[in-house]
C-alpha cells in the first residue's frame, strides 16, 4: 500500500510511539504496532490497536496522571 502523505513511500509493518493529549495531560504510549511509511514516517493504527491506544490513555487520565508512559503489550 503507498502513502497517502507523501504518494511515493510504501507502508511497512513498525512501531511507534503514540501521544496523546487532553486536558493538560500527557500520555506516551510506546512500542505501538503501526503501518509506518518508509519514506515520510506518516504511521496508521488498526481498528483493535486504536481502541487498545485509547482504552490505555483513557485508563491514565482516570487515575489523574499529568504525565504517564506506557509500553503497549499486546498478545
Amino acid at each position: 500500500m503507498k502513502c497517502v502523505i507523501c504518494k511515493t513511500g510504501t507502508m511497512l509493518n513498525g512501531e511507534v510511539t503514540v501521544t496523546l493529549e487532553k486536558n493538560g495531560s500527557i500520555i506516551l504510549i510506546k512500542e505501538v504496532p503501526a503501518f509506518v511509511c518508509d519514506v515520510c514516517e506518516h504511521y496508521y493504527l488498526d481498528e483493535t490497536i486504536t481502541g487498545e491506544v485509547l482504552k490505555r490513555g483513557k485508563d491514565a487520565l482516570s487515575k489523574g496522571a499529568e504525565l504517564e508512559v506506557l509500553k503497549l503489550k499486546v498478545a
